[in-house]
């Protein structure tokens, strides 16, 4: 890595540590009762909260964008990565053929409280479905890699 872009990089984040360490001393400072105390409003909690929610923003943003110029660099990559979307997204699309959209009932047959049928059943049913199968595939392919390495 470029010196220059690692020195940056090193004060960025040395940055960051401070600004956090002052909002944890801070926190401390104040202690739990006062805390507690502020019967919802967050006091010196929702800087820290703010922060770190922007940090996790600019951290997410930027490794995505390195994530996309890796893979616009790399054809071969890329290639791989659409056909593992496309994968996922076959697997979505037989997850939500398997899901049912009726309404969730109890063991009486009465419809729960916010188990009307409709879309938001027929999705909860389709991420049901999905780790389901996605559960599936993983313990398929641990099982056919350790065949395959006995067999080698």
């Amino acid at each position: 890595m470029n010196t220059n872009i690692s020195k940056i990089l090193k004060v960025l984040v040395a940055l960051i540590a401070i600004v956090a360490a002052y909002f944890f001393i801070r926190i401390l400072s104040t202690g739990d009762e006062a805390i507690v105390e502020g019967q919802g409003t967050l006091g010196i909690v929702g800087p820290l909260v703010s922060f770190s929610i922007g940090l996790l923003i600019v951290v997410a943003g930027v490794t995505v964008l390195f994530s996309i110029v890796s893979l616009l660099k790399k054809p071969e990559a890329l290639k791989k990565t659409l056909m593992g979307v496309v994968v996922l997204g076959i697997l979505l699309a037989a997850s939500y053929g398997l899901a049912p959209d009726g309404a969730v009932t109890d063991v009486t047959g009465q419809v729960l409280e916010g188990g009307e049928a409709g879309a938001a059943s027929k999705w909860v049913s389709t991420g049901i479905w999905y780790t389901v199968l996605l559960g599936a595939a993983a313990i398929v392919s641990i099982i056919l890699g350790g065949v395959k390495s006995i067999i080698k």
